[in-house]
């Protein structure tokens, strides 16, 4: 691949780019060159099976070439953690599962250069003894699993990954989905300084965030702030939903395609809060001949970013 020419100062201010493939040809082989191909200034990627437990072993020499080239284009890189991980569960094996998967996916964010590593905040599953809601006991062992993984991120040193929290869409019994939710998970937490926030605008927006209503996307970001505190936003997915405001339904749609829109998109690249926060898409990637897809996707939010430069 040829190198990139320096990111101008809007791109450095918020990356663009997707959720990549590696499957094949690897980080670098598949995953930048498909990053290259869709225009994108961020990346994405698994580093295990998003629907499994397995915890495969990365290959020393591709993870060296993926932080170089990452460097050399200077494309921020995150990591997606299984779907799997809950340490909100009843089950003890799915939370000794989840204890294992994050910190595998934390060891390898740190060997291939990734700025974060994305994990969604999980569901109280189960029913307390008394029939009621197992809120507590569940935030109680989020405390309890989660606090000593960052004390082994701390351990890696200042080039470790950061730790971001993603709400979920508020389907069943969630731990966080409401952007205010995040304050009882970062008191769990200890409000540990590595512990961020990857926002997805679907989730945000079927969690009832109405982000299409004038001035939404502002009001969700200033709760989000509130809830957080200053600087915790790392990251955001940028996706548009299928579905209604409060319909707690995670589906994507393409920009512009969905019930949120395009235009609320531009207003993301104005806040405050999100100076220096990339955007990764997980937009479907329907055919190009359709319009449809990540390049297109990519494109209309470098148009709604270079008109938010000129206000």
């Amino acid at each position: 691949m040829n190198a990139a020419p320096p990111p101008s100062p809007a791109a450095r201010r918020n990356p663009i780019g997707a959720h990549v493939p590696v499957a094949g040809r690897g980080l670098v082989g598949t995953g930048l060159a498909y990053a290259q191909e869709i225009g994108g200034e961020a990346v994405q990627v698994f580093v295990a099976n998003p629907r499994g437990w397995a915890t495969p072993v990365g290959n020393p020499a591709q993870d060296e070439a993926f932080r170089a080239a990452c460097a050399e284009r200077s494309i921020p890189a995150y990591v997606h953690a299984p779907y799997l991980i809950n340490f909100g569960s009843d089950s003890a094996a799915t939370r000794e599962r989840s204890t294992a998967s994050l910190r595998h996916s934390l060891l390898r964010g740190h060997a291939i250069g990734a700025l974060g590593v994305v994990v969604h905040t999980g569901s109280a599953v189960g029913t307390a003894p008394d029939g009621g809601s197992r809120y507590a006991e569940a935030m109680a062992q989020v405390r309890t699993d989660v606090l000593p993984l960052l004390d082994e991120l701390d351990a890696l040193g200042e080039d470790a990954p950061w730790l971001l929290l993603e709400p979920t869409a508020g389907q069943g019994r969630s731990l966080c989905s409401r952007l205010e939710d995040l304050a009882a998970y970062a008191e769990a937490l200890d409000h540990h300084p590595r512990v961020g926030v990857c926002l997805d605008t679907c989730h945000a927006f079927a969690a009832g965030h109405d982000l299409a209503a004038p001035g939404g996307v502002g009001a969700a970001l200033d709760v989000l702030e509130s809830s957080m505190g200053p600087g915790r936003l790392r990251l955001i997915h940028a996706n548009d939903s299928k579905d209604v405001v409060g319909a707690r339904k995670d589906r994507h749609a393409n920009i512009g395609d969905g019930h949120i829109g395009a235009d609320p998109f531009g207003e993301l690249f104005a806040h405050p809060a999100t100076e220096g926060v990339p955007l990764i898409l997980e937009t479907p990637d329907r055919s190009a001949a359709e319009g449809f897809g990540h390049a297109a996707d990519v494109r209309r939010l470098k148009e709604l970013r270079a008109r938010a430069a000129l206000r």
